[in-house]
């Protein structure tokens, strides 16, 4: 029953959470404004499903989450306070939505949560590599390099949960005309929403999904991206909802 209810969950859980604006790092302030914003938003999700999740495991993660992360964003606050530069106080508006979104889900929240710490990782790991390498603050460089290893560590174990629960990404059909690519797709998508997808982003993502070719991208009052792609030598529609759901049929 419970991994019934934990694949349900995963329905729901979204292949764009936790996006950065980039991965990489301008400046110091620039660092300090997106790992911030990332560490805020680890502690305050996993604040949510702490007290929420089915599986024991996630639950245990998400304490691990909020201690770890809640250090770090300290450590963080107080180096940048010595360097004079500005921590936010609050989230984007982006990750204030998925944040809201994840709070007032009627679902089990397991399958969303873990997908959103498996982007959340995967991005800090990117950012923070990033600016240890490159960073132009020599404290904040290092504050970087200290924290790299936890950050990778919990990706490891956020990739063993999810691989507990079935998160792989699912397969295209090339028996039908109609197939949905994504790491967790809805029944009936492309489903009609707010998609922060810029066009850049989704033609990287239905591109990522196996198409070539794409053009002709617009995104329509559903906030879906239309356009066109060959796929399998076939030129198609496609369309890309703000789940992150690809939907493609054949002309």
């Amino acid at each position: 029953m419970k991994i019934r209810l934990l694949l349900a969950s995963l329905a729901t859980a979204t292949a764009m959470t936790f996006v950065l604006p980039a991965f990489a790092a301008d400046n110091a302030q620039d660092f300090v404004d997106k790992a911030a914003i990332g560490g805020m938003f680890e502690v305050d999700t996993s604040k949510i499903v702490e007290g929420r999740a089915q599986d024991q495991g996630v639950k245990d993660f998400a304490r691990k989450m909020i201690d770890d992360h809640g250090a770090a964003n300290a450590k963080l606050e107080t180096i940048a306070g010595e360097q004079k530069l500005k921590v936010p106080t609050e989230l984007d508006a982006k990750h204030k939505s998925e944040l809201d979104a994840l709070q007032n889900s009627k679902d089990p929240v397991d399958g969303t949560y873990v997908q959103m710490q498996r982007d959340a990782h995967s991005d800090a790991v990117k950012l923070f590599e990033s600016y240890a390498q490159d960073g132009d603050n020599a404290q904040l460089k290092t504050f970087a390099q200290e924290t790299v290893p936890t950050l990778k560590m919990h990706q490891e174990m956020i990739e063993k949960i999810a691989a507990t629960m079935g998160t792989e990404p699912s397969a295209t059909s090339s028996e039908t005309p109609t197939a949905t690519v994504g790491d967790a797709p809805d029944p009936t998508p492309p489903l009609s929403g707010a998609n922060s997808f810029t066009e850049d982003q989704a033609k990287t993502r239905i591109q990522d999904a196996g198409f070539s070719d794409v053009s002709k991208l617009t995104k329509d009052d559903q906030g879906i991206w239309r356009g066109q792609a060959n796929k399998d030598g076939k030129n198609t529609t496609v369309a890309l909802d703000y789940k992150g759901n690809i939907v493609a049929g054949t002309n």
